[in-house]
């Protein structure tokens, strides 16, 4: 790992190559899993804010789930995270017309309707972060149906860290950011040499 501020880098951002090849996947992300996206507090007030503006793309389904259980709850952990529509699909799950799975908080984002692009957590995604008393961990998560990204990601010779550049800077800033490109290159000098 590496220390960056008050952050501890997992090497695997380094050493591991990903690429999200929409076009295999299908954004199964927003779909797999037992539980919703990792939210804060914050991002709820945020994502309530713009509810308005995002219920346009959401399906029946997801509006009906957000008017019984409101757009997160506490997961079996204790932890809040975005709710689900059959115990599958994200709430704001959409579909383009290829049936590639979206975020209708993104959407709206990129349309400029919203000033909240989605979830840190699943912009960050395949990182995740740990909170310690002192610390942050970065780490990158593994799962099976993102095994696509990393071979694409190889075949493209993208690193983890710079595919994830847009996330990391919004969630640490562009300094932070700087710094973890020179431990990236330093780590590939050290590395290559041996």
């Amino acid at each position: 790992m590496v220390e960056i501020g008050n952050t501890l880098v997992s090497f695997q951002l380094f050493e591991t190559h990903f690429l999200c090849p929409l076009h295999k996947c299908k954004g199964q992300c927003c779909v797999e899993g037992d539980a919703g996206a990792p939210v804060t507090l914050d991002e709820i007030a945020e994502i309530e804010e713009a509810l308005p503006e995002v219920e346009r793309y959401l399906s029946e389904e997801a509006k009906e789930v957000i008017k019984r259980q409101g757009v997160a709850y506490r997961d079996p952990d204790g932890d809040l995270v975005t709710s689900l529509v059959g115990k599958a699909d994200c709430v704001f799950t959409c579909y383009d017309e290829n049936g590639i799975c979206g975020c209708a908080l993104e959407k709206a984002f990129r349309e400029g309707r919203t000033s909240f692009m989605k979830p840190i957590s699943c912009h960050l995604y395949p990182v995740r972060l740990n909170h310690y008393k002192d610390f942050t961990a970065v780490n990158l998560h593994r799962w099976d149906i993102c095994n696509c990204a990393v071979e694409y990601g190889k075949e493209k010779g993208m690193p983890a860290y710079k595919f994830l550049k847009e996330p990391l800077i919004r969630c640490f800033g562009e300094d932070w950011y700087k710094e973890l490109e020179q431990a990236a290159k330093d780590y590939e000098a050290t590395f290559s040499t041996l």
